[in-house]
């Protein structure tokens, strides 16, 4: 599932923008200025940028400069500004639209969807469902796992385990419930299973095992 940063410093615009990407199946990520914008694509690809202009901290044009060092990420600048000067200014940036406030949010996902299939950017392209952070990336569709562009080989059951933690991700999820899903409802089995295939995926992600974080005494959540 593609993942889109909306940065506004106004939260109810956020909310409504935020309502609208995810009816159309997008994860969302929020930043309320430039800054955190910045930082957020530090930390995690995202498949589009809507920005705003006018934001306390770091204005849009400033984050988008800043952005652009490091990623060729889509951008949609938002602006209550129409002015030739000011979008000329953010297309020189690279930014890939100008959106001016009011605006339909239907028309910005519109907009974010021809983007997306124009760049080859959505991280569900042809059909594939991907999961990518840092250097770590999983093709849910093809079953084909990758560390710092080398494909790793698992066997079936630590491939599910990884499969059904990265489709949770970001939750804690309890011991049993993982041994219920990925090995069986009604499983009897020694839960040590778990611990076992839990370090044979820690073994296959290598630089990338911290993603999978044990929660003591529960279970085990995937950062993502």
């Amino acid at each position: 599932m593609s993942k889109i940063l909306i940065c506004d410093d106004e939260p109810g615009l956020r909310a409504v923008i935020k309502r609208y990407a995810q009816s159309e199946g997008f994860e969302t990520a929020e930043a309320g200025n430039g800054y955190e914008a910045v930082e957020a694509c530090k930390k995690e690809p995202f498949a589009a940028i809507i920005m705003d202009i006018m934001m306390p901290e770091l204005d849009g044009y400033s984050a988008v400069r800043e952005i652009r060092k490091t990623t060729d990420t889509p951008v949609i600048m938002l602006s209550a500004r129409g002015e030739d000067y000011d979008q000329i200014l953010a297309f020189e940036l690279g930014v890939d639209d100008y959106v001016v406030k009011p605006f339909s949010s239907r028309a910005l996902m519109l907009r974010i969807g021809a983007i997306l299939r124009r760049t080859g950017k959505n991280a569900s392209c042809d059909g594939h469902d991907i999961f990518v952070k840092e250097g770590f990336k999983a093709d849910m569709t093809a079953r084909k796992v990758y560390v710092d562009g080398g494909q790793v080989e698992m066997a079936p059951k630590v491939y599910e385990l990884l499969s059904f933690l990265i489709q949770h991700r970001n939750s804690a999820i309890p011991r049993e419930k993982l041994l219920s899903e990925v090995w069986g409802f009604g499983y009897y089995g020694d839960d040590r299973t778990l611990d076992t295939h839990m370090k044979l995926l820690r073994r296959a992600l290598g630089p990338y095992a911290g993603l999978v974080t044990t929660i003591r005494g529960m279970g085990y959540r995937f950062e993502g």
